[in-house]
Order: structure tokens, then C-alpha cells, then sequence
């Protein structure tokens, strides 16, 4: 379902700040893979999966979707193979439109748009049905700004959206990082439903090595713009955080057990 051959990117080439961000990534998701990705700051997490989205073009290398390859498609056209949930819940959403329409944006992406009523009343229930099963409340607010919302509601509302038309690829880039640790639990609890009944095929990024292990079928760390730890089935499910760390001081050929890993 996502095909990463041999990606490279540089930023700031040729001056005095330049970064090697990716090296030469390459990575095969099969379809309804759930695959979350960690590593310290500038590791390449971030940056692979904005490569993929096509919020910017690689160096070098090609990205597939389900067979289409989309290497040098701007993001605008990714949109109908890729749903995303940014980090900042302010994000993913029309802050001042309602929760109502809202979905129904998210309902019509990649479609055509016409004169015609903006939600049918069969869409209506359907949209309450979909936000009953949150259990947030939202079934009932269906007219309130998406704005007055709390971050956890937000990007519960954004996962919905995300995967309301069943992406062939499902990005959530540090989806609970601005939230409290009792919602972010919540959200994550959500993800992993969503992506289960819609059998989704899910990148996560995540700073945080515990949900890494805890949610989806495999896992990769990144270090220095490259793959270095990739593990799944019977064995990630074994692996505890110390074991993590003790393999990322080996293939990194450090034993600091990277601080900001730790931190984070």
C-alpha cells in the first residue's frame, strides 16, 4: 500500500545550515499495516512522513500509494490516497465552520462541488451516528463551531475526518503530543478502532517509545535520516522500552540511550 524507494533530502543546500534529513529511506507498509515510527528530534520521523504527504518534494527516490506513484504530486493532489491528523489540534479542521459541515467537507474530498444542499438529511444522521460512537458528546453539538471544542474533541473529530472516505493511507503525525495524558489515551484508544474497523493501513510518528511498542503491528526507528531498528509481529509485541533502547545503542553505535528519547 505505501512503497518508499531510496529517498533522500537535504535542507538548506550548500550553506552553512545544511541537513541531511533523509538517507536513502526505503519502506514497504502492506496493506492494513499499522506501523508506528520513533526516534529522537531530527531523527528523519517527521520529515519522511511530510515526504510522503508531499508537504515538500525529495531529493531523490520515489514514493508509491496503492500502486500509483506520486513522488513528485503536490500534497493537494495526494489528498484522495492520504488522510492526516497533525499534532496542533488546531489543525485538520475549519475552526469556524460547524462540526456538521466540517464532515461534510471531509465526506466530499476529491469530488466535484455543485449547487445543491450542503448536507442531505441522510448524511446528517449519519455524521450523529458516526460521532455517537466516540462517546465525546458530539452527537448532540452537531451545529457548534469546531473552534469552541477542547484539543482531545478536536482530534477525535479529525481522526473521523481523516477517515471518513477510508484512505489508502492513514498519516497521524504525533497526534497526541499536545494533549494530556488522559486524553491522549482516549485518542490513542480511538485510533486504534478506527484503524481496526476500517482496516486501515496507519503510519503513526510518535515520540513516545511506550505507545510505540503498545499500538500497531510494527514498528521502525529512525536515527541520522535512516532506518535503523525495524520489528513486527511475535517480536514487537515481546519488546519493553529497556530492550528498545538497548537496541537503538547497537545499531547506533552510541550508549548514551539518546536523553532525548528518554525525555521525550
Amino acid at each position: 500500500m505505501l512503497e518508499i524507494k531510496d529517498i533522500w533530502k537535504i535542507f538548506n543546500a550548500g550553506t552553512v545550515n545544511e541537513k541531511q534529513a533523509l538517507r536513502g529511506v526505503s519502506l514497504t507498509l502492506n496493506d492494513g499495516d499499522f506501523c508506528t515510527v520513533i526516534g529522537g528530534n531530527g531523527a528523519g520521523k517527521s520529515t519522511m512522513l511530510n515526504a510522503v504527504a508531499g508537504t515538500w518534494p525529495v531529493d531523490g527516490g520515489s514514493i508509491s500509494i496503492g500502486g500509483v506513484d506520486v513522488t513528485h504530486l503536490p500534497d493537494h493532489k495526494r489528498a484522495p490516497y492520504i488522510g492526516r491528523v497533525f499534532q496542533d489540534p488546531m489543525l485538520g479542521t475549519a475552526p469556524t465552520m460547524q462540526i456538521l459541515e466540517n464532515l461534510a467537507l471531509a465526506a466530499r474530498r476529491g469530488q466535484r462541488r455543485g449547487l445543491r444542499w450542503g448536507v442531505t438529511k441522510a448524511e446528517k444522521e449519519q455524521y450523529q451516528a458516526m460521532l455517537k460512537n466516540l462517546d465525546l458528546g458530539l452527537e448532540d453539538r452537531l451545529t457548534s463551531k469546531v473552534g469552541l471544542l477542547s484539543g482531545g474533541q478536536r482530534q477525535a473529530l479529525t481522526l473521523l475526518m481523516a477517515s471518513l472516505k477510508k484512505p489508502k493511507l492513514l498519516l497521524l503525525d504525533e497526534h497526541t503530543a499536545a494533549l494530556d495524558p488522559k486524553t491522549a489515551a482516549k485518542v490513542l484508544e480511538l485510533s486504534d478502532r478506527i484503524v481496526a474497523e476500517s482496516k486501515l493501513t496507519t503510519m503513526m510518528v510518535t515520540h513516545n517509545m511506550k505507545d510505540a511498542i503498545q499500538h500497531g503491528n510494527r514498528l521502525i526507528m529512525m536515527y541520522d535520516g535512516k532506518i535503523v531498528i525495524d520489528v513486527s509481529g511475535e517480536e514487537k509485541k515481546k519488546l519493553t522500552v529497556p530492550q528498545l533502547l538497548e537496541l537503538f545503542n547497537k545499531v547506533s553505535g552510541s550508549d548514551e540511550a539518546d536523553d532525548k528519547l528518554l525525555l521525550s
